[in-house]
């Protein structure tokens, strides 16, 4: 029997929400710096998102490593510190689920534990699974938390699926959503269709990982046709890292775009040259010019700048800003100051306890 899922937080997914993936604070010595890790969470929830999400690709995949074993840390001191801030009981909590079945189930069980909502169920780093065996390790999953599907990036350790996994994968009850993160717009455009011939095509919320298309997945929609029927399928939120920085102003645009999309009343012309802005800030954080290599790295930066990490040091000592990074990263922040929130977190932290 599967595990159920909160129906207010159920309500609140499909709705649309807006979900930054939470780095991890790190000291010096590469221990967790739990203050700066709880002000951090607590910053999220002040700017409005509506849920975080945690053990995810933005906190680092090295947190399971044996010589650190973070994983139940994390989702631990974000459970708290929402429960603390945060009483709204449909506020969405994700957790990252990692590995092969066995840890798979195993982080299930952690994270359904400490009272998460949905398992954000990662592919990298099994290429010696098959398809058919990625769908029964999702099936054995969801039998203990609910599953939010993930298409990562082959660049950062994801790999590419078939049209036909994806199909089989929207078949599995207790899967209620999907982050599309390949970067990629034919593969994108495999899952929507997917989703839209499930027969669970209503079940299933889309979520953008795509931080290099953010603004325009958000407001294009897609229309399948399933048979003799016309499926329509939108972007109702996103999921993302690019949300970790500029926090307040981003939801701020999240919002706008929500509500022109409801209204009829959204200015596409304007709205799509605020997509080039967008793009242009994530190319920066995310060190396109180097195949995403400091993208962690380059989120930290941000977050030191603005005082809401001491560092940007990472578990792995391959993730670390790219030559000339930093200078892109102070390029956008001085070309689309409109888009940074460094005055609400001055106040923020200024305020926090």
């Amino acid at each position: 029997m599967n595990a159920t899922i909160n129906p207010e937080v159920l309500e609140r997914l499909r709705g649309g929400g807006f979900i930054p993936a939470h780095p991890l604070a790190l000291h010096e010595d590469l221990t967790i710096d739990e203050e700066t890790q709880r002000r951090l969470t607590r910053y999220y929830i002040s700017c409005g998102v509506d849920g975080i999400a945690i053990g995810v690709h933005t906190t680092q995949f090295e947190i399971r490593d044996p010589e650190y074993n973070y994983y139940e840390k994390v989702l631990e001191i974000a459970a708290d510190e929402i429960k603390k801030v945060n009483p709204d009981t449909s506020f969405i909590k994700v957790a990252g689920i990692c590995g092969p079945t066995p840890q798979a189930v195993k982080e299930a069980r952690i994270a359904k534990n400490l009272g998460y909502d949905l398992g954000l169920l990662s592919m990298g780093g099994l290429s010696s699974f098959s398809e058919k065996e990625l769908i029964e390790r999702t099936k054995a999953v969801a039998q203990v938390i609910p599953v939010f599907g993930f298409y990562l990036q082959p660049s950062v350790g994801g790999r590419i699926f078939s049209y036909s996994f994806w199909k089989e994968f929207c078949d599995i009850d207790n899967v209620y959503a999907i982050k599309t993160a390949p970067f990629n717009r034919y593969h994108t455009l495999e899952v929507v269709r997917a989703i839209c011939n499930s027969r669970r095509n209503k079940e299933i919320s889309l979520y953008t990982g795509n931080d290099d298309n953010i603004v325009l997945d958000l407001i294009t929609p897609y229309r399948i046709y399933t048979g003799d029927r016309l499926v329509e399928k939108k972007f109702v939120g996103g999921l993302l890292g690019h949300y970790a920085v500029w926090t307040k102003k981003s939801i701020g645009l999240f919002r706008h775009i929500r509500d022109g999309l409801q209204s009829d009343t959204l200015n596409y012309e304007e709205i799509l040259k605020v997509a080039v802005e967008v793009t242009d800030m994530n190319a920066a954080i995310f060190d396109v010019p180097n195949n995403f290599k400091g993208s962690i790295a380059g989120i930290h930066e941000v977050l030191r700048r603005q005082g809401l990490l001491k560092g940007i040091w990472c578990l792995s000592p391959k993730e670390k800003l790219s030559e000339g990074q930093a200078d892109e990263i102070g390029r956008v922040i001085s070309q689309y100051e409109k888009w940074t929130d460094d005055e609400y977190v001055k106040e923020f932290i200024a305020n926090d306890r």
